[in-house]
């Protein structure tokens, strides 16, 4: 099964990585050539052009930023749907639009190729380390032959149906629920601290009790220890998925208000220059409103 595979930022090298060191013959390609390179001496083939990752691909990944980076991969200038010969699939794990997912699996659908959606749920660390769980939705035939790639990328893997776009509002409706994980913890620490409340101490508290999950350990240190750099995930980007999920809400005629709120408090992040620092440095929005 030859692989190309498109998009090797934090995310997209460590999963290629995984590919290649499983011996699947992989073609990467990377609009910063470097990012590339570096996988060369692991047995990578560095192609020129998105076009030409997915010209001699039977699964084409693509790992990319936001719909704009994948729509000039796949329709602008990359031109990788051109190339990508009939009954090849092209798997797009990224968190993209809902809208741009159905555009997708029409466009392929059109060229008599597969399409599958297939976000990951994951910092680096668990990209690296092959404990990204997948969402994976499409024709379930087109589905079954990705597995064996999505078993070397991740721990588990979620099959969400026929319809591709559906794996998409999963993801968003998952990255919503972790943005009002750190909505609500950024306020509890700021009210703690105001308090002279020792924040390790109260983080303790609430890990050990009823908050015994990763999501509230992962963020909950940062938060207290206030380590946002260098981002797992840039706060850009949570803002990107609020809009996103705010899009697909207002598609689907769904009110979903916290969704909104946290989107403002995303913004104001960005307006105060940290845009690039880590998405739970949102706790310093709660805390400059609390005059900390």
């Amino acid at each position: 099964m030859k692989v190309g595979f498109i998009g090797l930022g934090g995310m997209g090298s460590a999963m290629a990585q995984n590919l290649i060191k499983a011996e699947f013959p992989t073609t990467v390609y990377n609009r910063t050539r470097s990012r590339a390179e570096e996988l060369r001496p692991l047995g990578a083939t560095v192609a020129e052009t998105p076009a030409q990752a997915a010209s001699k691909a039977d699964i084409l990944i693509t790992m990319l930023v936001d719909d704009s980076a994948l729509e000039e991969v796949i329709f602008g200038s990359g031109n990788a749907i051109q190339s990508l010969r009939a009954g090849a699939t092209h798997v797009s794990m990224s968190t993209i639009s809902v809208a741009l997912s159905r555009r997708l699996a029409a466009a392929h659908h059109e060229r008599q190729q597969h399409y599958v959606a297939a976000p990951v749920f994951g910092r680096p660390e668990a990209a690296a380390a092959a404990k990204l769980f997948i969402v994976a939705a499409g024709v379930r035939q087109q589905v079954e032959s990705c597995q064996p790639l999505f078993d070397v990328m991740g721990q588990k893997t979620f099959v969400a149906g026929n319809d591709a776009a559906s794996a998409n509002v999963i993801k968003l409706l998952g990255n919503f629920l972790i943005a009002s994980v750190l909505e609500s913890l950024a306020e509890a620490f700021a009210l703690a601290r105001k308090s002279g409340i020792d924040v390790n101490n109260f983080l303790d508290v609430l890990t050990g009790t009823l908050f015994n999950a990763p999501v509230y350990k992962t963020y909950g240190s940062l938060i207290a220890q206030e380590k946002f750099e260098p981002a797992g995930f840039r706060l850009l980007l949570g803002l990107k998925d609020c809009r996103l999920v705010l899009a697909a809400a207002e598609e689907a005629a769904v009110p979903m208000p916290i969704a909104s709120l946290i989107r403002d408090h995303f913004l104001t992040a960005v307006a105060q220059g940290m845009g690039e620092m880590d998405w739970s440095a949102i706790s310093r929005v709660s805390a400059k409103n609390a005059g900390l």
